[in-house]
């Protein structure tokens, strides 16, 4: 019966041996640097070296663009803080007087200009009615803007 007990035993001490033979080359196999896992792991942390590095690089541009933006933006408001200052001055300044021929042309220049455009509205009303859907607003007809003159504007 003991030498049942040893052949068994021996049996599987050499069993557990090619089982641990067998396990160690996979092992070889799992962890080698060009084909298995440990390649690709090799492969993914210089990928995670690179993408910070050039996250790093980026942060850096980011952080310039801003700071040359805030820059710029700073212009920007003093630029536009000095031209309402100017806009303000203007009205301070008496408006000039204009000759009586250019005041002349100008109202001939403005009438000029009302008969093209009211010329306009009325083609474009024509052109409107022939269309077979009928429009939600009707277009304003006439002058829209106006010169004035600013001397009759102001009160004595």
């Amino acid at each position: 019966m003991e030498l049942i007990a040893d052949i068994l035993l021996a049996a599987g001490a050499l069993g557990a041996g090619f089982y641990c033979l067998v396990l160690s080359r996979r092992l070889k196999r799992f962890n080698d640097l060009e084909k298995g896992v440990g390649g690709a792991v090799a492969v993914l942390s210089s990928q995670v070296d690179d993408l910070n590095k050039s996250l790093v690089a980026a942060r850096k541009m980011s952080d310039g663009s801003s700071q040359a933006l805030e820059q710029l933006t700073g212009r920007a408001e003093s630029v536009s803080h000095k031209l309402e200052l100017m806009m303000a001055s203007m009205h301070d300044i008496a408006p000039q007087q204009e000759p009586a021929s250019q005041a002349a042309a100008t109202t001939e220049e403005n009438d000029a200009l009302a008969e093209a455009y009211e010329a306009d509205a009325q083609d474009d009303a024509a052109a409107d009615a022939v269309q077979s859907e009928p429009q939600e607003e009707a277009k304003p007809s006439g002058l829209m803007f106006v010169r004035h003159n600013r001397n009759q504007n102001r009160v004595a």
